[in-house]
């Protein structure tokens, strides 16, 4: 599991998010509360697949266009007031920390997601993705090749 990542407050600018998804390469942010606590999760998808922004997309990556430059246009600016808490998902597919492999796997098959969070307490200490259980498989079959030599 990924145990450093970039979490945001759910009061943030929805902005920010978009930004700090794109600078930490993640695929979602957990979306905590003052005390620290989950409450949601913001993700590609939740960008992608959500009509709230009010925005007519055009052609292309529509995330590039929302950051860009060029300023003054009336739905850009309303799309940057938004708060993260009015686009997260407020449900995040969780696993507990002593989730097996196999648990985290059934998981995101079931959700269709490439991705849960991990929990202590309703406190996330890490992420699973599909990239930290690809990593774990390669260390697995480097070791049984090392092994069998």
């Amino acid at each position: 599991m990924r145990t450093s990542f970039a979490t945001i407050r759910s009061g943030a600018p929805l902005l920010d998010a978009v930004r700090l998804l794109l600078e930490t390469n993640q695929r979602g942010l957990p979306v905590l509360d003052d005390t620290e606590s989950l409450v949601g999760v913001i993700s590609e998808g939740d960008f992608l697949h959500r009509r709230e922004l009010g925005v007519h997309l055009p052609e292309g990556f529509w995330v590039e266009w929302l950051v860009g430059r060029e300023e003054g246009q009336l739905v850009r600016e309303r799309a940057r007031a938004l708060r993260v808490d009015a686009v997260m998902s407020r449900k995040p597919v969780c696993v507990d920390e002593k989730a097996t492999v196999s648990e985290i796997v059934a998981e995101m098959d079931n959700h269709q997601i490439s991705q849960v969070l991990v929990v202590r307490d309703r406190r996330v200490v890490g992420i699973a993705g599909r990239v930290q259980l690809l990593a774990a498989l390669e260390r697995c079959l480097r070791k049984s090749t090392t092994l069998d030599r």
